[in-house]
């Protein structure tokens, strides 16, 4: 089980070689995580995978601790981010192309997202990571929309941010087929995104 606070934390590099290293060690690790879980991973497998010599994996991250919680914040904040960059361009996007991008977002970031889910699942305060990962994602989608829909008061935008992660979340396995029924699903969920947040903007204003 992966620790609340691992012993040896993870060693952040100072220089742009060795973020690379760790980058491609946390990719490989996503993969590793996702096939194994937790207790089946080894920091061996990771290494091999990542083209890392084994000693280089431990001298970033010193145990299979430090790795599993560095992953899993690596995907909360790439999360965030990515919010926050349709955050910064949201009152210039028309509904339909804000519901795309929020959709990408959500059906994107695998295999990170799998292993995530499953080393969160592993840690013993599970359910504060959840709830802390559900709250500052809320809270981006919240910055979104009072970007976008100005006139919204705070306390409906936030509401809105509740509803429409909940609606993406359920999106999130949408399929991506360009014909058929695949394709004319995946229309119309965007089309249910689009009309929502086109509704919030045309929301009148209250005292």
């Amino acid at each position: 089980m992966v620790s609340q606070k691992s012993s040896a934390p993870a060693v952040e590099p100072k220089r742009q070689r060795g973020r690379d290293r760790v980058a491609a060690i946390l990719d490989a690790a996503a993969v590793v995580f996702t096939a194994k879980g937790y207790e089946g991973a080894t920091m061996t497998e990771v290494a091999a995978l990542a083209g890392a010599a084994i000693g280089s994996l431990y001298r970033f991250f010193p145990t299979k601790e430090a790795l599993a919680d560095a992953l899993v914040a690596r995907y909360g904040a790439s999360l965030v981010n990515a919010f926050a960059e349709i955050e910064q361009k949201a009152a210039e996007l028309t509904p339909p192309d804000l519901a795309d991008a929020l959709i990408e977002v959500m059906q994107g970031h695998e295999p990170a997202r799998s292993a995530a889910i499953e080393l969160t699942d592993a840690r013993a305060d599970a359910v504060e990571v959840r709830t802390t990962l559900r709250g500052a994602v809320r809270a981006a989608i919240a910055g979104i929309v009072a970007k976008m829909a100005p006139r919204l008061p705070s306390r409906d935008a936030q509401a809105a941010a509740t509803l429409l992660l909940h609606v993406l979340k359920s999106l999130r396995n949408l399929p991506r087929g360009e014909d058929g029924a695949d394709a004319r699903l995946a229309l119309e969920a965007r089309a249910l995104v689009a009309r929502y947040i086109a509704g919030l903007e045309n929301e009148p204003e209250t005292a």
